[in-house]
Protein backbone atom coordinates (compact mmCIF):
# COMPACT_ATOMS: atom_id res chain seq x y z
CA UNK A 1 0.00 0.00 0.00
CA UNK A 2 1.32 3.46 -0.91
CA UNK A 3 2.00 5.86 1.96
CA UNK A 4 -0.43 8.76 2.32
CA UNK A 5 0.37 12.44 2.70
CA UNK A 6 -0.35 12.91 6.40
CA UNK A 7 -1.31 16.50 7.25
CA UNK A 8 -1.93 15.71 10.93
CA UNK A 9 -1.07 18.36 13.53
CA UNK A 10 0.39 15.67 15.77
CA UNK A 11 1.31 12.94 16.12
CA UNK A 12 2.60 13.96 12.73
CA UNK A 13 4.41 12.52 9.74
CA UNK A 14 8.01 11.38 10.18
CA UNK A 15 10.69 11.27 7.48
CA UNK A 16 10.30 8.05 5.53
CA UNK A 17 14.03 7.32 5.70
CA UNK A 18 13.87 7.52 9.50
CA UNK A 19 11.00 5.03 9.61
CA UNK A 20 12.86 2.68 7.28
CA UNK A 21 16.00 2.79 9.40
CA UNK A 22 13.97 2.16 12.55
CA UNK A 23 12.31 -0.81 10.83
CA UNK A 24 15.68 -2.25 9.81
CA UNK A 25 16.98 -1.88 13.35
CA UNK A 26 13.81 -3.06 15.08
CA UNK A 27 15.01 -6.56 16.03
CA UNK A 28 18.72 -5.90 16.26
CA UNK A 29 20.23 -2.49 16.96
CA UNK A 30 23.81 -2.35 15.64
CA UNK A 31 24.56 -6.00 16.35
CA UNK A 32 23.39 -5.85 19.97
CA UNK A 33 20.87 -8.64 19.38
CA UNK A 34 18.06 -6.58 20.87
CA UNK A 35 15.56 -3.90 19.99
CA UNK A 36 15.98 -0.39 21.37
CA UNK A 37 12.61 -0.93 23.05
CA UNK A 38 14.13 -3.78 25.06
CA UNK A 39 17.28 -2.00 26.18
CA UNK A 40 18.06 -0.94 29.71
CA UNK A 41 18.05 2.83 29.81
CA UNK A 42 21.24 2.61 31.86
CA UNK A 43 23.00 0.17 29.55
CA UNK A 44 25.91 1.32 27.39
CA UNK A 45 23.92 0.86 24.16
CA UNK A 46 21.10 3.19 25.12
CA UNK A 47 23.39 5.65 26.87
CA UNK A 48 25.20 5.98 23.53
CA UNK A 49 21.90 6.62 21.73
CA UNK A 50 20.83 9.28 24.25
CA UNK A 51 24.22 11.02 24.24
CA UNK A 52 24.32 11.20 20.44
CA UNK A 53 20.75 12.52 20.32
CA UNK A 54 21.58 15.30 22.79
CA UNK A 55 24.80 16.18 20.97
CA UNK A 56 23.00 16.42 17.63
CA UNK A 57 20.21 18.53 19.11
CA UNK A 58 22.77 20.88 20.61
CA UNK A 59 24.57 21.16 17.29
CA UNK A 60 21.37 21.78 15.30
CA UNK A 61 20.09 24.50 17.62
CA UNK A 62 23.44 25.93 18.66
CA UNK A 63 22.62 25.40 22.34
CA UNK A 64 25.17 27.24 24.52
CA UNK A 65 27.19 25.35 27.13
CA UNK A 66 25.35 27.05 30.02
CA UNK A 67 22.03 25.51 28.96
CA UNK A 68 20.78 22.02 29.82
CA UNK A 69 18.89 19.94 27.27
CA UNK A 70 16.45 17.56 28.94
CA UNK A 71 14.46 14.62 27.55
CA UNK A 72 11.31 14.50 29.68
CA UNK A 73 7.75 13.19 29.60
CA UNK A 74 4.28 14.66 30.12
CA UNK A 75 4.09 16.71 26.94
CA UNK A 76 4.07 20.49 26.72
CA UNK A 77 0.97 20.37 28.89
CA UNK A 78 2.96 19.30 31.94
CA UNK A 79 5.35 22.18 31.27
CA UNK A 80 2.45 24.59 31.78
CA UNK A 81 2.83 23.69 35.49
CA UNK A 82 6.55 22.94 35.65
CA UNK A 83 7.48 26.38 34.32
CA UNK A 84 5.90 28.40 37.16
CA UNK A 85 6.83 25.76 39.75
CA UNK A 86 10.49 26.12 38.83
CA UNK A 87 10.83 29.68 37.53
CA UNK A 88 8.88 31.83 40.00
CA UNK A 89 11.93 31.85 42.30
CA UNK A 90 10.20 33.76 45.06
CA UNK A 91 8.36 36.19 42.80
CA UNK A 92 4.60 36.60 42.81
CA UNK A 93 3.74 37.09 39.14
CA UNK A 94 4.59 36.16 35.57
CA UNK A 95 3.79 37.75 32.20
CA UNK A 96 1.94 35.76 29.51
CA UNK A 97 1.06 36.61 25.92
CA UNK A 98 -2.35 35.23 24.92
CA UNK A 99 -2.37 34.17 21.27
CA UNK A 100 -4.81 31.25 21.21
CA UNK A 101 -5.82 27.88 22.61
CA UNK A 102 -2.40 26.73 23.81
CA UNK A 103 -1.50 30.07 25.35
CA UNK A 104 -4.85 30.05 27.16
CA UNK A 105 -4.12 26.59 28.59
CA UNK A 106 -0.71 27.74 29.79
CA UNK A 107 -2.26 30.81 31.41
CA UNK A 108 -4.96 28.77 33.15
CA UNK A 109 -2.40 26.42 34.66
CA UNK A 110 -0.03 29.19 35.74
CA UNK A 111 -2.85 30.89 37.66
CA UNK A 112 -2.71 28.02 40.14
CA UNK A 113 0.79 29.09 41.18
CA UNK A 114 1.04 32.83 40.69
CA UNK A 115 -0.58 36.03 39.58
CA UNK A 116 -0.70 36.08 35.77
CA UNK A 117 -0.34 39.37 33.95
CA UNK A 118 -1.64 39.04 30.39
CA UNK A 119 0.90 41.34 28.81
CA UNK A 120 -0.72 41.18 25.37
CA UNK A 121 -3.65 39.40 23.79
CA UNK A 122 -4.98 38.62 20.32
CA UNK A 123 -8.46 37.84 21.61
CA UNK A 124 -9.83 41.09 20.14
CA UNK A 125 -9.42 39.69 16.61
CA UNK A 126 -10.31 36.09 17.35
CA UNK A 127 -6.66 35.08 17.78
CA UNK A 128 -5.83 35.73 14.13
CA UNK A 129 -2.55 37.59 14.68
CA UNK A 130 0.53 37.90 16.89
CA UNK A 131 0.49 41.08 19.02
CA UNK A 132 3.33 43.44 18.09
CA UNK A 133 6.10 43.88 20.67
CA UNK A 134 5.17 47.54 21.26
CA UNK A 135 1.73 46.39 22.43
CA UNK A 136 3.17 44.20 25.20
CA UNK A 137 2.76 45.60 28.70
CA UNK A 138 5.55 43.85 30.55
CA UNK A 139 6.20 43.95 34.28
CA UNK A 140 9.90 44.40 35.11
CA UNK A 141 9.26 42.50 38.37
CA UNK A 142 7.73 39.46 36.67
CA UNK A 143 9.44 36.12 37.20
CA UNK A 144 9.42 35.40 33.46
CA UNK A 145 7.67 36.24 30.18
CA UNK A 146 5.89 33.35 28.43
CA UNK A 147 4.70 33.14 24.84
CA UNK A 148 3.67 30.45 22.37
CA UNK A 149 5.85 30.61 19.25
CA UNK A 150 3.31 28.89 17.01
CA UNK A 151 -0.36 28.28 17.76
CA UNK A 152 -0.99 24.85 16.25
CA UNK A 153 -4.77 25.27 16.21
CA UNK A 154 -5.07 28.87 15.05
CA UNK A 155 -2.12 28.87 12.65
CA UNK A 156 -0.50 32.02 14.09
CA UNK A 157 3.31 32.14 14.33
CA UNK A 158 5.81 34.66 15.65
CA UNK A 159 8.25 35.42 12.85
CA UNK A 160 10.25 37.76 15.05
CA UNK A 161 12.19 37.45 18.27
CA UNK A 162 10.44 38.96 21.32
CA UNK A 163 12.48 40.91 23.83
CA UNK A 164 11.91 40.71 27.58
CA UNK A 165 14.80 42.73 28.94
CA UNK A 166 16.37 41.17 32.03
CA UNK A 167 13.30 38.98 32.66
CA UNK A 168 13.76 35.38 31.41
CA UNK A 169 11.91 34.66 28.17
CA UNK A 170 10.04 31.33 28.13
CA UNK A 171 8.71 29.81 24.94
CA UNK A 172 6.37 26.96 24.07
CA UNK A 173 7.99 25.93 20.79
CA UNK A 174 6.09 22.66 20.38
CA UNK A 175 4.94 23.09 16.81
CA UNK A 176 7.78 24.99 15.17
CA UNK A 177 10.92 23.81 16.95
CA UNK A 178 13.64 22.75 14.48
CA UNK A 179 11.76 24.35 11.57
CA UNK A 180 14.24 27.25 11.40
CA UNK A 181 17.24 28.60 13.32
CA UNK A 182 16.66 30.33 16.68
CA UNK A 183 19.07 32.10 19.03
CA UNK A 184 18.74 29.94 22.15
CA UNK A 185 20.79 32.43 24.17
CA UNK A 186 17.87 34.88 24.03
CA UNK A 187 15.67 32.50 26.03
CA UNK A 188 15.57 31.45 29.64
CA UNK A 189 13.71 28.27 28.77
CA UNK A 190 12.32 26.55 25.67
CA UNK A 191 10.00 23.55 25.77
CA UNK A 192 8.39 21.44 23.10
CA UNK A 193 6.33 18.28 22.75
CA UNK A 194 8.07 15.97 20.28
CA UNK A 195 5.11 14.71 18.27
CA UNK A 196 5.17 17.39 15.58
CA UNK A 197 8.71 18.04 14.34
CA UNK A 198 10.84 15.70 16.45
CA UNK A 199 9.45 12.20 16.86
CA UNK A 200 6.73 10.10 18.49
CA UNK A 201 4.38 11.28 21.21
CA UNK A 202 5.67 10.72 24.72
CA UNK A 203 8.85 12.79 24.62
CA UNK A 204 9.21 16.42 25.66
CA UNK A 205 12.28 18.56 25.06
CA UNK A 206 13.22 21.21 27.64
CA UNK A 207 16.16 23.55 27.10
CA UNK A 208 16.82 25.60 30.23
CA UNK A 209 19.50 28.06 31.30
CA UNK A 210 21.47 26.68 34.23
CA UNK A 211 20.93 29.64 36.57
CA UNK A 212 17.16 29.05 36.46
CA UNK A 213 17.48 25.51 37.83
CA UNK A 214 17.34 24.59 41.52
CA UNK A 215 14.83 27.11 42.89
CA UNK A 216 11.55 25.20 42.65
CA UNK A 217 8.64 25.92 44.95
CA UNK A 218 8.76 24.23 48.38
CA UNK A 219 7.28 20.70 48.44
CA UNK A 220 7.64 20.35 44.68
CA UNK A 221 7.46 16.67 43.71
CA UNK A 222 10.87 15.43 42.60
CA UNK A 223 9.64 14.63 39.11
CA UNK A 224 8.47 18.24 38.61
CA UNK A 225 11.77 19.80 39.67
CA UNK A 226 14.11 20.51 36.74
CA UNK A 227 17.08 19.99 39.08
CA UNK A 228 16.12 16.35 39.48
CA UNK A 229 16.45 15.80 35.75
CA UNK A 230 19.53 17.99 35.34
CA UNK A 231 21.36 16.13 38.11
CA UNK A 232 20.46 12.76 36.59
CA UNK A 233 20.96 13.52 32.88
CA UNK A 234 17.24 12.95 32.22
CA UNK A 235 17.56 9.45 33.70
CA UNK A 236 16.07 9.89 37.17
CA UNK A 237 13.40 7.40 36.15
CA UNK A 238 13.00 5.34 32.97
CA UNK A 239 12.79 7.89 30.14
CA UNK A 240 10.77 7.36 26.91
CA UNK A 241 13.63 5.38 25.40
CA UNK A 242 12.20 4.54 21.98
CA UNK A 243 10.95 8.09 21.45
CA UNK A 244 14.45 9.39 22.25
CA UNK A 245 15.92 6.92 19.75
CA UNK A 246 13.55 8.07 16.98
CA UNK A 247 14.23 11.72 17.87
CA UNK A 248 17.92 11.00 17.49
CA UNK A 249 17.32 9.59 14.00
CA UNK A 250 15.33 12.71 13.11
CA UNK A 251 18.12 14.97 14.38
CA UNK A 252 20.58 13.06 12.20
CA UNK A 253 18.19 13.37 9.23
CA UNK A 254 17.96 17.14 9.76
CA UNK A 255 21.73 17.42 9.68
CA UNK A 256 21.76 15.45 6.43
CA UNK A 257 19.25 17.91 4.94
CA UNK A 258 21.63 20.78 5.64
CA UNK A 259 20.47 21.82 9.12
CA UNK A 260 17.85 24.31 10.22
CA UNK A 261 18.65 27.04 7.70
CA UNK A 262 18.00 24.56 4.89
CA UNK A 263 14.80 23.39 6.59
CA UNK A 264 13.56 26.98 6.88
CA UNK A 265 14.05 27.47 3.13
CA UNK A 266 12.19 24.21 2.44
CA UNK A 267 9.37 25.13 4.81
CA UNK A 268 8.96 28.62 3.34
CA UNK A 269 8.71 27.13 -0.14
CA UNK A 270 5.96 24.73 0.94
CA UNK A 271 4.02 27.39 2.83
CA UNK A 272 4.27 29.91 -0.02
CA UNK A 273 2.82 27.38 -2.45
CA UNK A 274 -0.26 26.88 -0.28
CA UNK A 275 -0.73 30.50 0.83
CA UNK A 276 -0.32 31.83 -2.71
CA UNK A 277 -3.15 29.59 -3.81
CA UNK A 278 -5.35 30.64 -0.89
CA UNK A 279 -4.73 34.33 -1.61
CA UNK A 280 -5.79 33.87 -5.23
CA UNK A 281 -8.86 31.82 -4.41
CA UNK A 282 -12.34 33.15 -3.88
CA UNK A 283 -13.52 29.80 -2.59
CA UNK A 284 -10.90 28.90 0.04
CA UNK A 285 -10.15 31.48 2.74
CA UNK A 286 -7.27 31.99 5.19
CA UNK A 287 -8.33 33.51 8.55
CA UNK A 288 -4.84 34.55 9.73
CA UNK A 289 -3.20 37.96 9.27
CA UNK A 290 -0.62 37.64 6.49
CA UNK A 291 2.46 38.71 8.51
CA UNK A 292 1.69 36.13 11.20
CA UNK A 293 0.75 33.09 9.12
CA UNK A 294 2.30 29.88 10.36
CA UNK A 295 4.76 27.98 8.20
CA UNK A 296 3.76 24.80 10.04
CA UNK A 297 -0.05 24.84 10.44
CA UNK A 298 -2.25 26.32 7.74
CA UNK A 299 -5.94 26.65 8.67
CA UNK A 300 -8.41 27.46 5.92
CA UNK A 301 -12.16 27.46 5.36
CA UNK A 302 -14.45 26.79 2.44
CA UNK A 303 -16.81 29.50 1.23
CA UNK A 304 -19.50 26.82 1.42
CA UNK A 305 -18.98 25.04 4.78
CA UNK A 306 -21.62 22.47 3.85
CA UNK A 307 -19.03 21.03 1.46
CA UNK A 308 -16.45 20.34 4.21
CA UNK A 309 -17.17 16.62 4.43
CA UNK A 310 -17.14 16.19 0.66
CA UNK A 311 -13.79 17.97 0.51
CA UNK A 312 -12.31 15.70 3.19
CA UNK A 313 -13.69 12.57 1.54
CA UNK A 314 -12.19 13.57 -1.81
CA UNK A 315 -8.84 14.34 -0.19
CA UNK A 316 -8.72 10.92 1.44
CA UNK A 317 -9.51 9.25 -1.87
CA UNK A 318 -6.46 11.02 -3.30
CA UNK A 319 -4.16 9.87 -0.50
CA UNK A 320 -4.35 12.92 1.79
CA UNK A 321 -5.48 12.52 5.39
CA UNK A 322 -5.95 14.51 8.62
CA UNK A 323 -7.04 17.76 6.94
CA UNK A 324 -10.00 18.37 9.22
CA UNK A 325 -9.61 21.48 11.38
CA UNK A 326 -9.44 21.30 15.17
CA UNK A 327 -12.81 20.66 16.78
CA UNK A 328 -12.68 24.04 18.54
CA UNK A 329 -12.47 26.09 15.32
CA UNK A 330 -13.71 23.83 12.51
CA UNK A 331 -12.78 24.25 8.86
CA UNK A 332 -9.62 22.66 7.53
CA UNK A 333 -5.99 22.62 8.61
CA UNK A 334 -2.93 21.43 6.73
CA UNK A 335 0.04 20.81 8.99
CA UNK A 336 3.18 20.88 6.86
CA UNK A 337 6.00 20.17 9.28
CA UNK A 338 9.59 19.38 8.30
CA UNK A 339 8.80 15.83 7.16
CA UNK A 340 6.04 16.89 4.74
CA UNK A 341 7.55 16.84 1.23
CA UNK A 342 6.89 19.59 -1.28
CA UNK A 343 5.07 17.03 -3.41
CA UNK A 344 2.48 16.62 -0.64
CA UNK A 345 1.65 20.33 -0.71
CA UNK A 346 1.54 20.32 -4.52
CA UNK A 347 -0.91 17.42 -4.42
CA UNK A 348 -3.11 19.30 -1.95
CA UNK A 349 -3.09 22.53 -3.97
CA UNK A 350 -3.92 20.67 -7.20
CA UNK A 351 -6.85 19.00 -5.47
CA UNK A 352 -8.05 22.34 -4.06
CA UNK A 353 -7.95 23.84 -7.57
CA UNK A 354 -9.96 20.92 -8.87
CA UNK A 355 -12.49 21.18 -6.03
CA UNK A 356 -12.92 24.93 -6.54
CA UNK A 357 -13.44 24.50 -10.26
CA UNK A 358 -16.21 22.02 -9.55
CA UNK A 359 -17.96 23.81 -6.68
CA UNK A 360 -16.83 27.44 -6.73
Amino acid sequence: MARVFNFSAGPAALPESVLRQAAEEMLDWHGSGQSVMEMSHRGKEFMTIAAEAEADLRELMGIPANYKALFLQGGATLQFAMVPINLLRGKASADYVNTGEWAKKAIKEAKQYCQVNVAASAEDRNYSYAPAQEAWKLDKDAAYVHYTANETIGGVEFHWQPHSGDVPLVCDMSSNILSRPVDVSKFGLIYAGAQKNIGPAGLTIVIVREDLVGQALPQTPLMLDYKTHVDNDSMYNTPPTYAIYIAGLVFRWLKQQGGLAAMEKHNREKAALLYDFLDGSGFFLSPVAKPDRSLMNVPFTLKKPELDEEFLKGAKARGMIQLKGHRSVGGMRASIYNAMPLEGVRTLVNYMKEFEAKHG
